[in-house]
């Protein structure tokens, strides 16, 4: 097992972000229902290997990322093994269910058929089992297009009659460049999940859409939480990941409550508890939110996903509404563990286990541990 820890924040080239349109943590006392005070991207992403001009870019960038690796600390000199045998799996999401775990992944393609959730199960978080053509949502809603449906970063939650939702992002029928979100429910942790819906669920058209999905079940208060991105590289002016080129489009991470039952009746209005800085290249993605250590952690990913410089980074709150403190990153391109483009951490909720992908090979795989938070800073157990 390797012991990982970075604590240097992102890195990126100066950038001017714009107001955004939606309630920040200072007005957080008139939203989620609540009186307390307290694209770029494709679904089988091939790496490209940076070249000397793209790592050299400026030497505060090239001595940032040294200074990074060079704060790896590893319980051993081995590199990180990839699960399911370095396969495909991208943007994973994880559950916890009475007879072990279950990994979730934006659409792949297994043995020529299209396969819009992948899934994939273990017993005991080390021997993990690929569900090969099994697909956990088969049959598309009618808002979802049908060509390139781009079924991206799924994420499936309990709920409390027994049942389960799949939060999920999917390219409009109406414009393929355009993702929204949407939910589907099943009697089963493996579906068939099923959502008739005919239009999207949540879409922030004019903001460019939105998609990777998360959910949080908050126990000290019986309250249920989805957070996701506001998808403004999508209507970008160029650079990397179409967001690059001023004027910089926000890509704010919001957070909106949920009926604590269904999971899916919206309640009040949704929260930015994060946003796209200078340093974080042309976003921030992939929010997935968790308490431990009597904390809320936001983990996300800056940087541009086809970059080295993409990364797992985390913001730490006392309260669900914020304010969120950038802490640092968990994970970057190099080092011992030799992760290249590492993103999308998922976190099993109010636990400790987690997975995320990093290119490998023509894909994205795989990768598992289990983190703790400690004074402020998250490590991370890699097996």
């Amino acid at each position: 097992m390797a012991i990982s820890q970075i604590l240097v924040p992102s890195v990126g080239t100066p950038h001017i972000v714009h107001s955004s349109p939606f309630p920040t943590e200072n007005s957080r006392r008139k939203i989620l229902g609540s009186s307390e005070s307290h694209s770029v991207r494709t679904s089988s992403s091939l790496y490209i290997r940076p070249t000397d001009e793209h790592i050299m870019h400026g030497s505060a960038i090239t001595a940032a990322l040294a200074a990074a690796i060079a704060l790896f600390t590893l319980g051993s000199d081995a590199a990180a093994t990839p699960r399911l045998g370095g396969r495909n799996f991208p943007d994973p999401a994880i559950i916890r269910a009475d007879d072990g775990w279950r990994a979730y992944a934006t659409e792949v393609t297994v043995d020529g058929k299209k396969i819009h959730v992948p899934m994939a199960y273990t017993k005991d978080f080390k021997s993990w089992e690929f569900r090969g053509q099994k697909d956990g949502m088969p049959k598309l809603a009618p808002w979802i297009n049908t060509k390139k449906p781009k079924v991206w970063a799924p994420d499936v939650v309990a709920l409390p009659s027994g049942k389960f939702i799949l939060y999920y992002t999917a390219a409009l029928a109406s414009n393929g460049a355009i993702h929204c979100l949407g939910y589907a429910t099943s009697n089963n942790i493996e579906g068939p999940f099923v959502d008739n819906s005919a239009k999207p669920w949540i879409c922030p058209l004019k903001q460019g859409g939105a998609i990777d999905i998360s959910g949080f079940y908050d126990r000290s208060t019986n309250r249920r939480y989805v957070v996701y991105k506001v998808d403004g590289n999508s209507i970008g002016h160029g650079g990397e990941c179409g967001n690059t080129v001023k004027p910089i489009v926000p890509t704010p991470i919001l957070m909106q409550r949920v009926d604590a039952n269904n999971g899916y009746g919206l309640i009040g209005t949704p929260l930015q508890i994060l946003t796209n800085t200078p340093a974080d290249g042309p976003y921030v993605e992939a929010p997935a939110l968790n308490y431990m250590g009597g904390k809320y952690v936001l983990f996300y990913s800056p940087q541009c996903y086809t970059t080295p410089k993409y990364d797992v980074s985390y913001a730490i709150a006392d309260s669900i509404t914020g304010p969120y403190i950038r802490s640092g990153s968990l994970f970057k391109t190099g080092g011992p563990l030799g992760f290249q483009a590492p993103g999308g951490l998922d976190v099993a909720v109010n636990g400790d286990h987690a997975v995320w992908h990093a290119n490998y090979g023509k894909g994205r795989a795989l990768f598992t541990g289990k983190l703790t938070l400690k004074n402020g800073k998250v490590t991370a157990v890699v097996a």
